[in-house]
């Protein structure tokens, strides 16, 4: 029997139901909000397992077309592999309930969710996060809070709760969080340069409506909810815990103090072969069961250190930076470049500028769209000197590129003051600590020395967290040992004005407003440092691009007169660009922009426009072309497809018996606009541009003219 909760919130309806699809999964709910839906799924097994180390969950999430009442693309006509939308929100799900499942539970788990009605008004991510999280409340899997998702909107100041797809384009900030009733678990979004104060009232307003929500989920749980399934959990033998306690000693200390990354990794796996080794006969196939618990003697070691002696990993107090040294312009033929490195975190980025044709074109559940400003980001395996296959984009990947885009976008000029498209590709040469963060920073750099007027230059920082009972570490620009055994990876990137992104991930059950306030606080001061450092190296745009960047023109006709430019087939479009080497690109507004890099062939392919789409001018002098006589005048061609009529009494001063007495087929004639009447019918005059007096077929004095003579009848 189906069971549900409805309530009001953000000023429309949300229900959340159970009992009516997917029942043979541990837990399934719809979540409707509007007339978009999300069904939510939830199945997992009691038994580790077998040959896993680690708790193997996966996120799915699924649009399908016919939410919105579309039919897929392409040839198969169905739904292919996940968007970079699905995938972001893949992520978005995944990162809050990750941590609320047991340490002890290894059970095979797999939370999926399907949307199934979109209105292209309500975004279905935010209610697959709190689909997903309603689905595990009330299954028998073990999951140790109930949590759920917002997303809030700040529009002229005024906190928005879910806002809809248009006033998320209008924000001013967008932050979609995650959080129990009692503290906030996941943080993600973007601002227009927002202060610490205005995230901060962001986060308190979000889990203000988190709470409101997990009490329907509470309430649902009471109706339907099963009891948590008895699991066989994770156990390690404890003989073996003490043979390897005491074979590792001390060394962990020792090898935790010392700087460099590689050596200090290759001591550590030594002595973990060492260990394997050794204990290879006492306790055979246990190779795996040893990694785990040096790893969390290794966890235990390095908290201690931070905490109890105030020391880190390399020797830094715990709000320094590492070293930062930047570098722009260092690819010769790309149009911008920068390598941006801090500490052992380095990384390579590169601008390339584009045309209107190079823009990405979108086709999702709200719509089609186009994007003229991309950012991808690419982590190989050297960075970390591994050998790994590279196969495609990984998530992690597309994550952090999306990151780093959104911290850049409010800093981007408009299309209308720069016509170009923006590709950024920052591939990571090094990696140990927050690669994002540098990639942010060398983004900048590279736009600035590609000479995109982007507004200012962007910062970003990773903070770090170590909490023990009531002692508590905020750690700035943290290392990869350090995310990887602390409890917090909190990165900010902004301006000098404000935050224009946020990611915060938590591995402990919350975090409280004012830990948050705090580490806002410390990453701000920290942004600065690194600002200060990247505008020592370029603090302004060049006012000149690349010599291998297109030179785009542009120039604004008259809508009527795109199919003349077009051409039947597109044949007078493709004349031009074969002529003259430059692309055209021509919008339903009448805006044309024409990209070449080399200026020459831009102003031929711009005159060749002009000339074809020019409006005739009154009392402007033309340089016409005779195209036909008829026993009343001539039509003149004054330009390109554009013909007027030279009545036989504008001919000349004196009276024309024949038009063939003064004028012939393919001559060049200069004629004067007298009219251009209502059905866009075009009057010329010879006889306006002749000496008064002179009559006899004179020109109007010119040196560049020369008198006209008229054509002898043949006899």
């Amino acid at each position: 029997m189906p069971h549900r909760v409805e309530f009001e919130f953000g000023g429309r309806t949300m229900i959340i139901e159970s009992g009516k699809l997917a029942k043979q999964a541990n837990g399934a709910v719809t979540v409707q909000f509007g007339d978009s839906m999300v069904l939510s799924t939830v199945c997992a097994q009691p038994e580790p397992k077998e040959g896993f180390d680690f708790f193997p969950l996966t996120v799915e999430y699924r649009e399908r077309s016919y939410a919105a009442g579309k039919i897929p693309g392409g040839f198969f006509k169905r739904e292919g592999r996940p968007s970079e939308k699905e995938i972001l929100s893949c992520r978005i799900i995944d990162r809050p309930i990750r941590p609320l499942f047991p340490d002890d539970f290894r059970g095979e788990t797999q939370v999926i969710n399907f949307v199934i009605s979109h209105d292209q008004q309500n975004d279905t991510d935010i209610l697959a996060l709190t689909g997903s999280a309603a689905a595990l409340a009330i299954s028998d899997v073990p999951f140790e809070k109930t949590i759920a998702g917002v997303r809030v909107g700040m529009i002229d100041g005024e906190l928005i709760i879910n806002p809809t797809i248009e006033q998320i384009d209008e924000a001013e900030a967008y932050i979609t969080m995650a959080g129990s009733a009692d503290a906030i678990t996941m943080v993600e979004g973007g601002g227009r340069e927002i202060s610490e104060e205005q995230l901060i009232d962001v986060l308190m307003f979000g889990h203000d409506h988190i709470k409101i929500i997990i009490e329907k989920i509470e309430e649902l749980k009471a109706m339907c909810g099963k009891p948590k399934m008895e699991y066989t959990p994770v156990s390690i033998d404890e003989s073996l815990i003490t043979r390897v306690k005491e074979m590792v000693g001390n060394r962990l200390d020792e090898y935790n103090r010392i700087v460099d990354k590689e050596t200090r990794r290759d001591k550590k796996k030594k002595m973990t072969d060492e260990i394997i080794e050794a204990l290879e006969e006492d306790f055979p196939d246990s190779a795996s069961d040893i990694k785990n618990i040096i790893h969390d003697i290794d966890s235990l070691v390095m908290r201690n250190m931070i905490l109890n002696e105030n020391r880190r990993i390399d020797e830094r107090q715990p709000d320094d930076i590492r070293d930062i040294t930047c570098e722009v312009g260092f690819i010769p033929r790309t149009h911008g470049s920068a390598i941006f490195t801090r500490g052992q975190t380095q990384a390579l980025v590169a601008v390339t500028l584009g045309t209107k044709v190079d823009e990405q074109r979108l086709d999702e559940l709200e719509g089609e769209s186009t994007k003229s400003f991309m950012l991808h980001y690419n982590f190989p395996p050297f960075s970390t000197g591994e050998t790994k296959p590279i196969r495609g984009t990984s998530r992690r990947e597309i994550g952090h590129g999306a990151l780093a885009e959104r911290a850049l976008f409010p800093v981007i000029p408009s299309e209308t003051s720069f016509p170009y498209t923006i590709r950024i590709v920052s591939d990571i040469m090094e990696s140990n600590g927050s690669s994002s963060m540098a990639t942010v920073c060398g983004s900048s750099l590279a736009m600035m020395d590609a000479g995109v007027p982007i507004k200012s230059a962007v910062a970003g920082i990773a903070m770090g967290l170590i909490k023990e009972d009531d002692k508590v570490a905020i750690l700035t620009d943290i290392l990869g040992d350090e995310d990887h055994f602390g409890d917090m990876d909190f990165k900010v990137a902004g301006t000098s004005e404000g935050i224009t992104a946020i990611q915060m991930d938590i591995k402990i059950s919350g975090l409280d407003i004012e830990t948050m306030r705090q580490a806002l606080d410390k990453a701000h001061t920290a942004r600065m440092k690194i600002l200060d450092i990247m505008n020592a190296t370029i603090s302004k745009h060049r006012d000149q691009l690349s010599e291998y960047a297109p030179r785009i023109i542009t120039i604004k006709i008259n809508p009527s007169k795109i199919g003349e430019v077009i051409g039947p087939g597109g044949k007078v479009i493709r004349a031009i660009v074969e002529e003259t080497g430059a692309k055209i690109d021509i919008e339903d507004d009448g805006t044309v922009l024409i990209a070449s890099v080399d200026a020459e062939a831009g102003r031929k392919a711009l005159e060749r426009v002009e000339a074809i789409v020019q409006e005739p001018e009154i009392d402007k002098v033309y340089h016409g072309i005779v195209r036909r006589i008829t026993s009343f005048g001539a039509f003149v061609e004054i330009f390109p497809g554009t013909d007027g009529l030279l009545h036989i009494s504008e001919i000349d001063n004196s009276r024309v018996e024949r038009v063939e007495d003064f004028l012939k087929v393919g001559q060049t004639v200069e004629v004067k606009c007298i009219s251009v009447d209502s059905d866009g019918k075009i009057r010329l005059s010879r006889k306006a541009l002749l000496d008064n007096n002179g009559g006899g077929g004179k020109h109007h004095s010119n040196r560049d003219r020369r008198p006209h003579r008229p054509v002898k009848p043949k006899q």
